[in-house]
């Protein structure tokens, strides 16, 4: 059942990552490594700070649609659709935020 619970959380943050970047899952793996001058190409702190705020967009942009569906601008197709999407972005992040929680109590119980 956990283990179902994990590959669900890793399925969802991969689709997140996907529909942020350029299509490729592959690009997670370049956080901490070297690009072609030697710098680092990012840091786990930029990452979850781009994270957080396509997070805060993703809300304000269902926040938009539904306004402007109550104002008669928008259909409620698109409104449904937006707000399905923050809906696969929060969860996402929950269940990162669940995993990292776990992990962080698990390293904790080690002995020393």
């Amino acid at each position: 059942m956990a283990d179902l619970k994990a590959m669900d959380a890793a399925n969802a943050y991969a689709n997140v990552i996907k529909n942020q970047g350029d299509g490729s899952v592959g690009s997670v793996g370049s956080i901490g490594s070297l690009d072609g001058n030697g710098q680092g190409a990012s840091t786990f702190s930029d990452m979850l700070s781009e994270t957080i705020s396509s997070t805060a967009g993703a809300v304000n942009e269902s926040a938009n649609a539904g306004i402007n569906a109550m104002s008669g601008q928008a259909e409620l197709v698109d409104v449904v659709t937006t707000v399905q999407n923050t809906e696969m972005v929060l969860e996402t992040v929950v269940a990162v935020r669940d995993k990292v929680i776990s992990a962080y109590n698990d390293i904790i119980k080690m002995p020393i």
